[in-house]
């Protein structure tokens, strides 16, 4: 079994507020509901403003979009400030949901299927 991807924490130093940026099944199917594909992350990088807004759906629910988009701006100035590594995890926490979807091992004795 892959080891799971750790979270990352920001931590706001201006208000001390701390954020825990993580995805589950939920707010995967919310990005993917409002047409965000990770694949275009690379072709498109503006689309890193939506998948760092929808990393923080899993923990902080009721951030706006808004906030998420003035942390990047203001806390990192900008997509190119972002930390060396961050975007990869990003895109990495994103990618480990889905392997919720699906346990090789698993076996399911309430379903049977007939073909």
């Amino acid at each position: 079994m892959a080891e799971k991807v750790k979270p990352i924490k920001l931590t706001d130093t201006a208000t001390g507020d701390v954020y825990t940026l993580e995805f589950n099944r939920e707010a995967v199917r919310f990005a993917e509901a409002r047409g965000f594909a990770i694949t275009e992350v690379e072709k498109f990088p503006m689309t890193i403003y939506d998948l760092f807004y929808y990393a923080f759906r899993m923990h902080h629910r009721n951030v706006p979009r808004e906030k998420t988009d003035k942390m990047i701006d203001d806390g990192f100035g900008g997509i190119a400030g972002i930390p060396e590594g961050m975007l990869e995890r990003l895109v990495e926490l994103y990618a480990d949901t889905f392997g919720t979807l699906y346990d090789a091992n698993a076996e399911n004795p309430r379903m049977v299927v007939e073909l």
